[in-house]
C-alpha cells in the first residue's frame, strides 16, 4: 500500500483543516451548529460520492480538533448497512450499538439518534425508536446514554463488519488527536524556557517528542491501511485488529508524554491537553479494548 495522498485528498483534508480550526472549540462538546454546517458541507456524503479512506481523512481531522459529532457513529453504521447510506448522506443521525436483554450501555448520541443499528445475542437489528433513553456521564467527549430497545427489523448483516468499520474510523480519529498533542507539544517545547533557552534543547525532552512522533506515524500507517482495505470491500480482519490494538494504547502514550513535556499547565482546563487525554481514554474502549484487539489478533495468526 503506498500510504502517499493523492491531491485530491490532500485538498479533502487540508480543506477540512481550514474549516474546523476556524470553527472547533475543543472541550466545549457536541454542537448542534456546527454538526448542520458539516453536513451542508456534504461529509456525510464522501464515504459513499468519493471513497471511505476519503472519510476516514474527515474523521482525523475532527479528531485533531477533538470535536465530538455524530459524524463517526453515523458513518460506521451506513458502511455496515449500506440502506442507510442515502439517509446518512441527507444527514439523519444512526449510532450502533450492542445490547444484552435488550439494554445497551455507553449508546453515544442517542437523544438526538433518528435510529440504532442495534447488535442482540441473535443478530444485528435496525431499531428506528429506542424505549428509555437515559444519559449517563462519561470521561469522553460525545454524549453517552444507557438506552432500551424494542424488537427492531432483522439485518442480515455480520456482527463484525460493525465493529470493523467502526474500530477503522475511530482509528483514524485518534490519529488526528494524536498528531495534534505531537504538533502542540513540540510547539511548547521550542517557547518554553528554562536555564536560558528552550526546553526542547534538552535531549530528555528531544526522546519525549521522538517517541511521540514514532507512535504517531504508526498509528497513521496501521490506521490507513485498516481503512483502505474496508473502502476496496477486501478482507481486513488482521488489519483492523492491528490498528485498533496499536492505536489505542499509541493515542494515550502521546497524551502521557505530552504531559511529561508541559508539565503543570497541561492538566489546566484551560489547556487542549486534558480533552484529548480524555478523548483518547473513550477512543480506545470504542468498539473493542486494545487487550480485546490483540486477543483477536492472536487468534487470526494462529497463536
Amino acid at each position: 500500500m503506498d500510504l502517499t495522498l493523492t491531491e485530491d485528498q490532500e485538498l479533502v483534508q487540508r480543506t477540512a483543516r481550514e474549516f474546523l480550526a476556524g470553527r472547533a472549540r475543543p472541550g466545549e462538546g457536541f454542537s448542534e451548529q456546527l454538526w448542520k454546517e458539516i453536513v451542508e458541507l456534504g461529509w456525510t456524503g464522501v464515504a459513499f460520492d468519493v471513497g471511505f479512506l476519503e472519510a476516514c481523512l474527515l474523521a482525523e481531522e475532527l479528531g485533531r480538533f477533538a470535536v465530538p459529532s455524530p459524524f463517526t457513529v453515523s458513518l460506521t453504521c451506513a458502511m455496515a448497512v449500506p440502506d442507510l447510506r442515502e439517509r446518512v448522506a441527507a444527514g439523519r443521525v444512526y449510532t450502533p450499538a450492542t445490547a444484552v436483554a435488550g439494554v445497551a450501555d455507553l449508546v453515544p448520541y442517542a437523544e438526538i439518534a433518528d435510529g440504532f443499528v442495534v447488535t442482540t445475542e441473535t443478530g444485528v437489528r435496525l431499531v428506528e425508536k429506542a424505549d428509555e433513553i437515559e444519559r449517563v456521564e462519561v470521561i469522553g467527549l460525545d454524549p453517552k446514554y444507557r438506552v432500551r430497545f424494542g424488537e427492531g427489523v432483522p439485518l442480515d448483516v455480520d456482527p463484525a463488519r460493525v465493529a470493523a468499520f467502526g474500530a477503522a474510523i475511530v482509528c483514524a480519529e485518534m490519529v488526528g488527536g494524536a498528531q495534534a498533542v505531537l504538533d502542540q507539544t513540540v510547539e511548547y517545547a521550542t517557547q518554553r524556557h528554562q536555564f536560558g533557552k528552550p526546553i526542547g534543547s534538552f535531549q530528555a525532552v528531544q526522546h519525549h517528542c521522538a517517541d511521540m512522533a514514532i507512535d504517531v506515524l504508526g498509528s497513521r500507517f496501521a490506521a490507513y491501511e485498516a481503512c483502505w482495505r474496508l473502502g476496496r470491500g477486501w478482507t481486513a480482519d488482521t488489519e483492523v485488529a492491528v490498528a485498533k490494538s496499536w492505536v489505542g494504547e499509541a493515542y494515550q502514550r502521546v497524551c502521557a508524554l505530552g504531559h511529561q513535556v508541559h508539565g503543570a499547565i497541561g492538566f489546566t482546563a484551560e489547556h487542549d491537553l486534558h480533552v484529548h487525554t480524555r478523548h483518547a481514554i473513550a477512543c480506545a474502549l470504542a468498539f473493542g479494548d486494545p487487550d480485546s484487539h490483540v486477543e483477536r489478533l492472536a487468534e487470526l495468526i494462529g497463536l
